[in-house]
């Protein structure tokens, strides 16, 4: 089994930053893709940007050129480096991850518990 755990979250005035963190931990042959999504107060939950194991990017149009995602594979930890916060960037934000427990197996998704981001005056 994999854990994913996020932190880094908090209150931040609009334009400010913020860095969010996803540690992988537990027994796992390989850690694939890893995203971060987030879901804000009534609306669903929308993808904010991913990462393959080789680095390559992808983000959601809203945050292209504000956020920046990075990863340690030696680590197992997902970055998200954000910056200029706006209002509609408040969100709980959360990592998964597409693991595979064995060379063999499906890669499965895993989730953490998601961390909390406020950005307000």
């Amino acid at each position: 089994q994999v854990q994913l755990v996020e932190s880094g979250g908090g209150l931040v005035q609009p334009g400010g930053s913020l860095r969010l963190s996803c540690v992988a931990s537990g027994s796992a042959f390989s850690i694939n893709i890893m995203a971060w999504y987030r879901r804000a107060p009534g609306k669903q939950r929308e993808l904010v940007a991913g990462i393959t194991r080789g680095g390559t990017t992808d983000y959601a149009d809203s945050v292209k050129g504000q956020f920046t995602m990075t990863r340690d594979n030696a680590k197992n930890i997902l970055y998200l480096q954000m910056n200029g916060l706006k209002p509609e960037d408040t969100a709980d934000y959360y990592c998964t991850a597409k693991v595979s427990l064995s060379r063999w197996s499906v890669p499965t998704d895993y989730w953490g518990q998601g961390t909390p981001v406020t950005v307000s005056s």
